[in-house]
This record gives C-alpha cells, structure tokens and sequence, in this order.
C-alpha cells in the first residue's frame, strides 16, 4: 500500500526536482532513517553487508531512477501497473541465475498476474502499450526491480537486514548522485520547504519498504514475494483514481486478477503436495 501512494506523490515532487537528484535526496533520507535506528548493529557491518548493499543499490537507482524519469511521461496509475510487469521475470531469473524452480502454484499466480498486466495494457480500446519513452523506461524498471527482488531473495539469510539496508540505501543515493550527469542533470534544482518534504516523506517510507523486504524475504521466497508486491499497482491505481485519474473498466478487472494471483500462489493443495510438487 505504502509503494502503491508513492507514485502519485513522486508526481508532485517532480514539480521541485529533477528525477535522479530526487531520487538521491529520497534514498539519503532513508538511509539517514534507518541508520538512526540502527546505531547498534552498524557497529557489526561486514564486507558481506557492503558488497551486497552494493548490488541491491545497483539495482533499485536503476529501478526507481528510470521509473521517476517515466513519471514524468506517463500518469501514476499507468506507471503502477507497467512496473508490475517484473512479476513473471522473477522466477524466470530466480530459475535461470540460481536453478530455484518456482512451486506450481506460484508459476500459476504469475499467469494470473500477467494476464491482470494484460488486461490493463489493453485499456479497453486496443493495446495501450505502444513503447512510448515513458513507458519503455518504466518496462526496463521493471526488469531492475526484477533483478532487486531476486538479489534480496540471494541475500537475505546471509546478511544483517538493518545493516544491509542501511548500505543498499546509501549506496542508492551515492549511484544516483554520480548518474545525474549522463541523464543530462548537470545543476542541482533550488532547495526548497516543498522538495524536503517530499525527499523526506518519501524517504521514510522508502526506509519502511526495504527493512520489510530484506526481512520478509528471509522467509518468501522470490517467486511468491513479486506476487504479493504485484498488490502495489492496485493501490497506485486507487490513490491516482483519488486524484483524478481515471483507469479504463478493463484494467479493474486486471486488478482483480493481481488479487487473485496473490491468493492462487499461497495456496498449496493436498493433492499436490502429496505428488511433492
């Protein structure tokens, strides 16, 4: 839910901000978040920590750096649900990188959640997706936070969450600063009240969402966390539809079928784990 509000309100902080100088300021604050938080346990911060806090940062400024300068080309709502689009890439780069053959039940969810992706790109008046600047950009998001979800799952039970997330964070805002030259950013936007509070907002809730995700895919696999996560479209088209956005008939029943998939892939019928499936 807290993922699904994002959206609309990176939208706003555009007014004030170029994307990646944003998206650091954001990542800074949740660094600054976590490691006040974390005072104690950074004391025990390994290399391991580092190095892979350094591959999750790499891939979420990839993720969140391209998503925020699509934002800037598609609506909210629109953006939610492309980006959701990383639900079937999971386990297909969980089973090509690692040899994790997702469970039946998950690979039927991601059916369910791809065809909720489908129904939303149809729009009801023909395919929507026509790979406009905006929307190719958050296609390969996409295939970053794909990538992000994975690294997470790889890690998860071989680091300290508070500190690795502390490192992701940091290292994030650090990627992001050092990329605003080849995105063509090469002066810094005037600080004012306004994109403060959207960086610091936004960066406690980006805080919120990493602790949550090193510490519950500890025990969620990847294939079933990208499906519970593909929840997040649904709430980022509700809070754009609050705000005046207005998706099609179609893309509800997409919606639902997120719902769907997220329910399908926790189930684990007699019959089949009787055959070990």
């Amino acid at each position: 839910m807290i993922w699904g509000l994002t959206f609309l309100t990176v939208q706003h902080a555009l007014a004030y901000s170029s994307p990646l100088f944003f998206v650091g300021c954001r990542f800074a604050a949740a660094a600054l978040a976590v490691g006040v938080v974390s005072r104690t346990a950074l004391r025990n911060i390994s290399w391991r920590d580092i190095r892979a806090g350094a591959v999750i940062g790499a891939c979420i400024v990839m993720g969140y750096g391209l998503q925020t300068i699509g934002l800037q080309h598609v609506a909210s709502s629109e953006s939610g649900f492309l980006t959701a689009l990383y639900v079937p890439l999971v386990p297909l780069l969980q089973w090509v990188f690692w040899r994790r053959r997702p469970h039946v039940m998950c690979l039927l969810g991601v059916l369910c959640a791809f065809a909720g992706m489908l129904c939303f790109a149809d729009g009801g008046h023909g395919l929507a997706l026509s790979f406009t600047l905006g929307q190719t950009l958050t296609l390969i998001a996409a295939v970053a936070f794909a990538l992000e979800i994975s690294a997470i799952s790889h890690y998860a039970s071989r680091v300290n969450v508070r500190c690795v997330t502390v490192a992701q964070l940091a290292f994030t805002a650090l990627f992001a600063f050092a990329l605003r030259p080849l995105a063509g950013e090469h002066e810094a936007p005037a600080l004012s009240w306004q994109l403060l509070a959207f960086a610091g907002g936004l960066g406690c809730a980006s805080a919120l969402i990493q602790m949550a995700m090193n510490w519950a895919q500890k025990t969620v696999d990847a294939s079933r966390a990208a499906i519970i996560y593909a929840g997040e479209p649904i709430w980022a088209g509700l809070f754009g539809r609050l705000a005046g956005e207005r998706l099609p008939g179609l893309a509800l029943v997409g919606g639902a079928l997120i719902v769907l998939a997220i329910i399908v892939s926790e189930l684990r019928p007699r019959w089949l784990r009787a055959r070990g499936a």
